[in-house]
């Protein structure tokens, strides 16, 4: 296939519908028209699925301070703290930009106190601002509905970004080297577009599709990622994947979140036998940090041979279950489980990515005009752990910074279009073949880069995951385009940095858990990543604040 020619301009191109891209688009508006791009319909994101809120500092029990403290603890020693007290402090402001847009958050029932703030894993005090279990979805359809009267803002929905449109590879350095847009696949037609752009933002999401078992949606493929180090971009603490502690546990379930919120409103873990394990193994309880829950959980069904554990909700109740998380209730009794009744069976599932593209605080990557925000972005604020309803927070805040950075028009000739897809038809096995690849990739993430891991997990896992990201990128090189072998091609390649990353992180923080390399390193250090010709190239860096 030729290289395609420009079939869109612009002067900012965003990659992605979440609270990130929306919010920056809002934003960008002002400095000229903005292409909004997302490969499915334009409300699938993770950002629609949140159901806790988002954590802001709006008591007067509360603080900035214990807000940072309470990310830095929770972040294992990992977080900038410069980024952390710039993202805390926007949080008030960001709530109160979201209400004059419509957003709607639940208040005290006789409204005296203001917002009904909620209590989550890891917070010393209530603030997490909530639309009851349904937040993500507020925020977005409010973000959704802006953007759709804005007239300077344009979004096609089922186009998947291939790759990002950079200068030459032969550049001495990455800061010599630009954005000028994206190629995309119109899934719709088949064919492959070119976007010319001045700016462009990645808020593509995260790599939850990467495992087995994930809270995140079908399209949290590592799209952003992949693209970002196939163009050049570093890459920071990919090992630090968070697991939810609590996603369902049912046959007929697919990736559904129990929001922390309700063990933030009394509900306590039990193994099957009824025993409250998580009592005894930190002074919050069943409201410790996330990567110490999963943790737990984890060795608790091991220990016993257990498939999952039971998070019982009997002190919440039923009907006060029902008025505060109307959507969990009544999804769950989809599944014969009445909560404040029964326990819900749950077990940890892949639900965050805590690194990801190399940021400054507003939002730039190493090469110029390209722009990374939510969580595909690596800022430093949630170190080598997230802090519960702080993902809202800092996608909103760096998009926000983000988009108020003014463009500036290119000087020179355009260097070439990424290189296309193939133009071969699909071989009649094809599709069998993808989908074991793909079943492949995700067994290999969750049993060897999950939870727990080790130096001869992570050698297989590298060996294997290498392989397949070199078949996929030959397959992708010469075959037809298809969402399902540019997906493999990139979760391929995220599974190799994000092994290689965790074999080189030679100790135990947060969410990384070696069983080779049980202690801390008393040197807090960020791993590196970067793609280069003899593969991925891993340094680990001290930490900078």
């Amino acid at each position: 296939m030729s290289a395609p020619s420009v079939t869109h301009c612009c002067t900012t191109l965003v990659l992605g519908s979440g609270v990130a891209g929306l919010t920056y688009a809002l934003r960008a508006a002002q400095h000229g028209p903005v292409l909004i791009l997302t490969k499915k319909f334009r409300s699938d994101s993770s950002t629609n699925r949140a159901q806790g809120g988002l954590a802001a500092v709006l008591s007067p029990t509360d603080s900035f301070d214990l807000h940072v403290a309470d990310t830095l603890e929770a972040g294992a020693g990992l977080c900038r703290r410069d980024v952390v007290e710039l993202v805390v402090r926007e949080g008030p402001a960001l709530v109160r930009s979201l209400t004059d847009l419509g957003a709607t958050f639940e208040h005290t029932e006789d409204d005296s106190d203001g917002l009904d703030l909620g209590l989550e894993g890891g917070h010393s005090r209530r603030r997490i601002v909530h639309s009851k279990d349904r937040t993500g979805q507020e925020i977005e359809s409010t973000l959704l509905s802006a953007v759709a009267k804005h007239p300077d803002i344009t979004l096609l929905e089922h186009h998947l970004a291939l790759d990002l449109w950079v200068g030459a590879d032969g550049a001495e350095r990455r800061a010599d080297r630009r954005c000028y847009g994206a190629s995309f696949l119109d899934q719709e037609t088949g064919a492959i577009g070119l976007v010319r752009s001045d700016q462009t933002m990645l808020s593509t999401g995260g790599c939850g599709k990467v495992y087995r078992y994930t809270t995140n949606p079908d399209i949290a493929t590592a799209d952003g990622v992949a693209m970002a180090a196939r163009a050049g971009c570093s890459l920071g603490n990919m090992e630090m994947i968070q697991f939810h502690p609590t996603c369902l546990h049912h046959a007929d379930a697919k990736s559904f979140l129990i929001s922390e919120a309700v063990r933030g409103e009394g509900a306590v873990l039990r193994n099957v036998a009824g025993e409250e394990f998580m009592k005894d193994r930190h002074p919050l309880g069943s409201l410790a940090p996330r990567d110490v829950v999963a943790r737990e959980i984890d060795r608790e069904t091991k220990r016993r041979g257990d498939k999952f554990v039971l998070l019982d909700v009997s002190s919440i109740g039923e009907d006060r279950f029902r008025e505060r998380f109307p959507a969990i209730a009544a999804r769950l009794e989809t599944y014969g489980i009445v909560a404040g009744r029964e326990p819900i069976p749950v077990v940890p599932a892949a639900h965050y990515m805590c690194g990801g593209v190399v940021v400054d605080l507003n939002g730039r990557t190493e090469i110029g005009d390209l722009f990374a925000s939510g969580e595909v972005a690596f800022t430093g604020v949630h170190g080598a752990n997230r802090l519960a309803s702080n993902s809202l927070l800092e996608a909103s805040v760096l998009a926000e910074r983000a988009g108020a950075v003014e463009p500036q028009s290119p000087e020179g000739p355009e260097p070439p279009p990424p290189p296309p897809p193939g133009t071969d038809p699909p071989r009649p096995d094809q599709g069998v073949i993808l989908d074991h690849e793909w079943d492949a990739v995700r067994s290999l993430m969750m049993n060897y880069m999950g939870l727990v891991r080790s130096q001869g997990r992570l050698d297989r896992a590298i060996t294997r995951l290498e392989e397949m990201r070199e078949w996929s990128e030959d397959l992708y090189r010469t075959s037809a385009p298809s969402s399902d072998l540019a997906e493999l091609r990139n979760l391929s390649l995220a599974g190799v940095i994000m092994a290689r990353a965790a074999r080189a992180r030679e100790e135990s923080r947060g969410l990384h858990t070696r069983l080779d390399f049980p202690e801390t390193d008393p040197v807090p250090r960020e791993s590196w990543c970067r793609l280069g010709e003899g593969g991925v190239e891993v340094t680990l860096r001290p930490l900078e604040s």
